[in-house]
């Protein structure tokens, strides 16, 4: 049986991906911020799974001993870590960059970037001492270097991790672990929930667009997880909305008439 790691996986698509590896009978290692909260979503799941595949541990991406800490936990309690998926990030507040709060700045940058180096560096170590293993870093709006206005430095944030996967990829040229990146498209999770509280005057405008071309967890999480087991290529893009299925949406939107917020 494989072994997952998910940081940031007490909630929205990482809980969706832990929840679809556990299905596939994996044993699935979740993280979060908190033990508390860590605790919440390890119950949930195990409502739905055994128990004994599941391993709650708390840990902050920003701090280096804690991602080592998650690593020794995980190969104590599975003796191996076959997937490792840096899922763990914060939104960016919707807002023109330069009236962003410099704490909230740092915090986005610090978590998506650097925290995604850090657990990237933990897990290639460890995957190359035990010979084998694959590292996924999810990408986000400003991945591919497309502008996305009032969003500027999450955006930049995740540049960084386009960046990153790809240079990583040429290191590990050779070697028994690969790296890839995640791009699920746009995905219902609290991400949309902050920009509709920090900009309700744009939020119908925007819940238009979300309509056409958004998933919902339960619908991309699940394809997700079947490529990353599937895949054994290094420096592979998974990614769930392709330019095609996205034109494909539009074309067909007066038709679909989806609607992912009914529930609103």
């Amino acid at each position: 049986m494989k072994t997952i790691v998910i940081t940031g996986s007490t909630g929205g698509i990482g809980f969706g991906m832990a929840d679809a590896f556990l299905a596939r009978g994996c044993y699935v290692v979740i993280s979060g911020r908190t033990q508390e909260r860590v605790d919440k979503a390890a119950s949930s799941l195990a409502e739905k799974h055994d128990l004994e595949w599941i391993l709650g541990q708390a840990c902050d991406v920003t701090d280096y001993t804690q991602v080592q800490t998650l690593w020794n936990a995980a190969v104590d309690r599975f003796g191996k870590v076959d997937v490792w998926v840096n899922n763990a990030g914060l939104p960016g507040a919707y807002q023109e960059f330069w009236t962003v709060d410099p704490a909230h700045m740092h915090a986005v940058v610090e978590t998506n970037l650097i925290g995604t180096m850090y657990s990237s560096k933990v897990a290639i170590e460890g995957m190359l001492a035990q010979g084998f293993g694959a590292v996924y870093n999810m990408e986000g709006a400003g991945s591919t270097g497309r502008i996305h206005t009032n969003l500027i430095h999450y955006g930049s944030s995740k540049r960084g991790v386009n960046y990153l996967v790809k240079g990583l990829a040429e290191e590990l040229k050779g070697k028994p672990v690969i790296i890839g990146s995640l791009s699920p498209g746009m995905v219902v999770t609290e991400f949309y929930d902050m920009q509709r509280r920090s900009s309700p005057e744009s939020w119908e405008r925007t819940k238009r667009v979300l309509n056409i071309i958004a998933d919902k967890v339960e619908t991309v999480a699940p394809w997700l997880a079947d490529r990353m087991l599937e895949n054994k290529k290094n420096g592979a893009d998974i990614s769930f909305a392709t330019r095609g299925k996205i034109m494909w949406r539009f074309l067909t939107a007066p038709f679909s008439k989806r609607d992912l917020f009914g529930e609103e």
